[in-house]
């Protein structure tokens, strides 16, 4: 019984093409979208609510703090393109186990970068508005920090390129 079963799945890894791979890839899809959307959301949330706090106060300083909000919404973008490239290369027919995981991979390093990026993004982002609000000289520190933050997401979308092009390859 036991032999039987290791036989079987020898067979299966031994072979080009795994029928279940492609859920591998799906799941790179998903994960990409799903959790940078996630991020962004958060994101654009958090530092909405900041941006909303503040404009009570200060409604002329509401535009200039609006950049939290739109880097945010970036994060969401670069799943949104690694979930397009893998989706455009999963195949029923030639594809294969390590395609599948590789895809995985890069839709998991995008995906939960974004979230982290999202997540840092909000909190800087309500923060840094409401102190800048109160003292503009704070506003090039909040750009800053911003930028790093965006930067972790960055980091994830460059991660998830290279894996995708040696599924590819």
């Amino acid at each position: 019984m036991i032999s039987t079963v290791l036989s079987t799945l020898m067979i299966m890894l031994q072979s080009s093409a795994d029928t279940s791979a492609p859920f591998f890839g799906f799941m790179g899809v998903t994960s990409a979208l799903v959790f940078a959307c996630m991020g962004a959301a958060y994101g654009t949330a958090k530092s909405g609510v900041g941006v909303s706090a503040m404009g009570v106060m200060h409604p002329d300083l509401v535009m200039k703090s609006m950049i939290p909000v739109v880097m945010a919404g970036v994060i969401g973008i670069y799943g949104l393109i690694i979930a397009v490239i893998i989706g455009s290369g999963i195949s029923a027919d030639s594809y294969t186990s390590f395609d599948g995981f590789a895809h995985l991979g890069a839709g998991l390093s995008v995906g939960l970068s974004g979230l982290a990026a999202g997540i840092a993004i909000g909190i800087v982002g309500d923060a840094g508005v409401r102190a800048t609000a109160q003292q503009p000289k704070l506003f090039v520190g909040m750009i800053l920090i911003l930028i790093f933050s965006e930067a972790l997401g960055l980091y994830g979308l460059i991660v998830a390129l290279i894996v995708q092009t040696k599924a590819s390859s």
